[in-house]
C-alpha cells in the first residue's frame, strides 16, 4: 500500500480556534467540496507559519464563510492567522494506481478565497519512469 495526498487546501488562513471543543477542524462546506474533502474525514494541518503538523478529522461549517478553525488540541498548534496546508490522502495498491489519481489543490490568498485551482499529475513515459507536473484543473 503506497499512501498518497487525495485533496489539498494550500495557504488557507486559521480564522479561528477553540480549545474547548472536542476536537476537529471546521472547514467551509464550499471549500471542501471544491477540493473533494469530506466531513469526518482524517486531514493532516502543516502550519507553514510556525512548522508545526497535526492530524484531526474534518466537521463542515457555514457555507461560504471561508472558514478554518482548529478546534481541541489542535487549536494548540495554529493561531489566527497562521497559514496552513490541509491535506488529505488515500491509499493505492501499486506504484502503477498512482498515475489514476489527480489531487485537486486549492491555492488561498486574503480572505481565504480561492486564487487557483490545480491538479496534481503523476504519470509514467515509455520507459515506464515517473513523472509529475501540476496542471491547471478543468
Amino acid at each position: 500500500m503506497i499512501k498518497m495526498i487525495r485533496a489539498k487546501l494550500h495557504g488557507i488562513r486559521v480564522t479561528d480556534s477553540n480549545l474547548n471543543y472536542r476536537g476537529s477542524i471546521t472547514l467551509d462546506p464550499v471549500l471542501c467540496r471544491k477540493a473533494g474533502i469530506y466531513p469526518l474525514e482524517y486531514v493532516y494541518i502543516w502550519n507553514k507559519t510556525n512548522g508545526e503538523r497535526t492530524s484531526t478529522y474534518v466537521i463542515y461549517g457555514e457555507p461560504g464563510s471561508g472558514c478554518c478553525v482548529l478546534n481541541g488540541a489542535s487549536a494548540r498548534r495554529c493561531q489566527i492567522g497562521d497559514e496552513v496546508i490541509i491535506g488529505a490522502s488515500l491509499y493505492v495498491n501499486t506504484p502503477d494506481d498512482i498515475c489514476a489519481v489527480k489531487p485537486t489543490v486549492l491555492i488561498f490568498g486574503d480572505g481565504n478565497k480561492v486564487i487557483d485551482v490545480l491538479k496534481y499529475d503523476a504519470h509514467k513515459d515509455d520507459a515506464g519512469d515517473f513523472h509529475f507536473s501540476m496542471v491547471p484543473a478543468e
